[in-house]
Order: C-alpha cells, then sequence, then structure tokens
C-alpha cells in the first residue's frame, strides 16, 4: 500500500490494446480453448453477508489508499485492480488471502498478516476476499500450463514484456512478474491465463491471438526460472503503544534547517544529513507495522496512516516531525496532513520515500534490514506525488 495491499494482478507483458483473446487466430485464442464470449459473471456472496459487509470496511480502512474506493486500482503508485474480472477469474481465493497477508515485501504492499505484525487476523482477511468476491466472478478451473523453452522465452520477455513489467531486480510500472513472494504463489496456468487474456480495462493486453501458443509457454517457462526457494517470514510482534523507544530523536539537539519542495516534502538526502549531525526531530513511519517492523529509518515510530490516533504522543512544541511511506507520498501525506490539521508547525514528507531512502545506503533497521534493495523501484524516478491523487 505503497501502504495498501497490492494484490499483485499477474499479466505477462504489457500494451495498449485491451483486447481479448478471441476465437480465431494461432494463438491459445484458437489453440487452447476460446473465450471469444464472456461468462455472465456468477454472483458471490449475498450483500448481507455478514463477512461482505466486515470486508468492506476493512477495505475502506486499509486498501482504498491505493487500490482505489471501488477496487478498480490505479489510485496511487500503480496499484492494480483487485475487482477486474480476468484476476478474480484466475485467482483463487488462497491466493488472494496469501497475497493479502505476506504482501511484496521492498514494495508498497504491506503484509497485514498479525503473524508478520499487521493489523489482520486469518479471519479478516477471509472477510476482505468475500468483499472482492461479491457480486464478481469465480475462479475456474484454468487449463494446465506446458512445459516451455525457457531460454527462448527470455528473448521474447526482453522484447515484449520488460519495459513494462521489469525484472527480479527492478520494478517499473506494472506489476513486478519476477517478484519472488509473487512467484511462490503464482501457478504456471496463472501465469499462462494472464498472458492469454490480459486484464481488460488496463494497459495489459490479451496475447492468446498475438502469440504462439508454443510462446506463450516459453514465456511461463522464463518466468518460473526466475523462481527461488520460499521461506515465508519469521512471525513478529507489532510495536507497542506508544512507539518502542524515545519518540524525539536526539531530544538534546539542534533544530535541523530543512528547505522544503512545494511547502511540503523534504529530500531524504537532507533527512540523513540532519540524522548524522544528530538533530532533534520526530519521523513516523506511515506504513502497517509490519513493514515497520522490516525496515525503517532508525529512531522512527509507527503510526500507521489508517490509525491517526497514534498521533498524540507526538510532542506538538515546534520540533520537526517528519512522515515516510513507500508510494513514496500518498500515505506518509496523510500523517502530514493530519499533523497540519492539529497545528503542528514543522511537518514534511520525506520526498522518495523508505525504498529509496534503503536503496542509496541510508541507514535502516529492522529484520530484513541486511538485504539491500536493487534496481530503480521506478523508472527515471518517482512520479509526480500529486499525479491521480491529493498527496
Amino acid at each position: 500500500m505503497r501502504a495498501a495491499l497490492l494484490l499483485l494482478i499477474v499479466s505477462a507483458a504489457c500494451g495498449s490494446s485491451n483486447t481479448e483473446a478471441g476465437s480465431t487466430g494461432s494463438g491459445y485464442g484458437s489453440g487452447y480453448g476460446s473465450m471469444a464470449s464472456t461468462p455472465t459473471p456468477t454472483p458471490g456472496l449475498a450483500p448481507a453477508d455478514p463477512r461482505v459487509a466486515r470486508g468492506a470496511v476493512s477495505y475502506a480502512k486499509y486498501c482504498a489508499l491505493c487500490h482505489a474506493k471501488d477496487g478498480t486500482g490505479y489510485a496511487a503508485d500503480h496499484a492494480p485492480s483487485l475487482v477486474n474480472d480476468r484476476f478474480l477469474r484466475s485467482a483463487d481465493d488462497a491466493f488472494i488471502a496469501r497475497s493479502i497477508s505476506l504482501g511484496r515485501p521492498n514494495t508498497p504492499m504491506a503484509g497485514y498478516s498479525k503473524d508478520l505484525g499487521g493489523p489482520l487476523s486469518d479471519a479478516e482477511v477471509d472477510e476482505l476476499v468475500a468483499w472482492m468476491r461479491d457480486g464478481r466472478a469465480r475462479p475456474e478451473t484454468l487449463p494446465p500450463a506446458h512445459p516451455g523453452n525457457a531460454a527462448a522465452g527470455a528473448t521474447l520477455y526482453a522484447q515484449t514484456c520488460q519495459k513494462c513489467h521489469g525484472d527480479p531486480a527492478t520494478r517499473l510500472e506494472a506489476v513486478q512478474l519476477g517478484h519472488p513472494t509473487f512467484l511462490a504463489l503464482a501457478s504456471d496456468a496463472y501465469l499462462q491465463y494472464g498472458i492469454v487474456h490480459g486484464r481488460p480495462g488496463t494497459p495489459m493486453e490479451a496475447f492468446g491471438d498475438k502469440l504462439t501458443p508454443t510462446q506463450i509457454d516459453d514465456l511461463v517457462a522464463h518466468l518460473r526460472s526466475w523462481a527461488t526457494p520460499y521461506t515465508p517470514p519469521a512471525h513478529q510482534d507489532p510495536p507497542v503503544t506508544p512507539p518502542q523507544g524515545p519518540i524525539v530523536i536526539n531530544p538534546k539537539g539542534k533544530d535541523p534547517s530543512f528547505k522544503l519542495r512545494e511547502d511540503r516534502f523534504v529530500a531524504s538526502a537532507d533527512v540523513a544529513a540532519a540524522l548524522k549531525q544528530k538533530r532533534k526531530m520526530v519521523i513516523i513511519d506511515s506504513r502497517p507495522p509490519s513493514d515497520w517492523l522490516a525496515v525503517r529509518i532508525p529512531g522512527s515510530i509507527s503510526v500507521p496512516h489508517y490509525e491517526p490516533a497514534g498521533l498524540a504522543s507526538v510532542p506538538n512544541d515546534g520540533t520537526w516531525v517528519l512522515a515516510y511511506c513507500a508510494c513514496p507520498h500518498h500515505a506518509s501525506g496523510i500523517i502530514v496532513d493530519e499533523l497540519r490539521k492539529r497545528g503542528y508547525q514543522h511537518t514534511a514528507v520525506i520526498d522518495e520515500g523508505i525504498l529509496f531512502w534503503h536503496q542509496q545506503g541510508f541507514p535502516v533497521e529492522g529484520t530484513a534490514a541486511a538485504a539491500p534493495i536493487k534496481g530503480e523501484p521506478i523508472p527515471g524516478g518517482y512520479p509526480d506525488p500529486h499525479a491521480g491523487h491529493v498527496h
């Protein structure tokens, strides 16, 4: 979520067409089953189902920030649609639930399971899945994938897919198909379905009639070649309240002198320099606690964007209060807006976010702090903080 639920909707290439695989042509559209007519979505749970109602509340609190109020996605940091028909047909409930629980480490999508220090129990995760399914498509039995040539698939991926989907070390604007957690959860049949049918209504076009069945098999084999042995994260206890450790960093230090961009954003390098100079400040991690536990700026406190009551412990005495997230501006922008609403005088968003901070080698701590971030999280820098949303 860029503190949000980034349930990664798989696709294997990115293009401008939104056409679906048809019943004619040389590819999967004809050779591996036609989707010429779109089946009527099977209604999900009745709206009166209390699980759906509770799931709707959780969705509004934790997910809508990035995935949009109606689940159609792209409210922040390219968070994908969670209600896309082709996604819901190809993703079973276990895939969705585990994606919510585990998240995608080193991306804005946090792990929301209480076992990782997140806010949601298994039952609450299931309620979110029930909300996503309500009145929408049910998972289908997917055609089995076929063995392919990974080397041939690598060439095709570089030509067709990499410009949007990146690679295991580089996250671009579309779903990072090489993310180890994603590959641990996604089956070959799921990968194949995404390539064949695309995601209508998004830049991910259907390739069932553009590639041959052999080419699609090769792409799936190449993606699978990226998979590594997966070890689930260890159980974590969430931060205590008030947050662990002193709230004010260097309480006897001098005040920093920050030059803000647009009266709102302070550069990561300036904050790192101020910390090195032992300047006095408060730094707030506005992501879910699971992300704070994994990697954080030393001395930062955990006040998730969806729990602003935690700001009551932050002194309002003129001390600089900075917030960061992974979006890199959206969740932290909510915290800064709330601070300013409460009359805090010196507040700012740490401009590039924690992923950039970590990548630059600035100080971090936490259970996953030793693992460096490779590649550019967003090509060519980071998006306009005001593009498509208010923060």
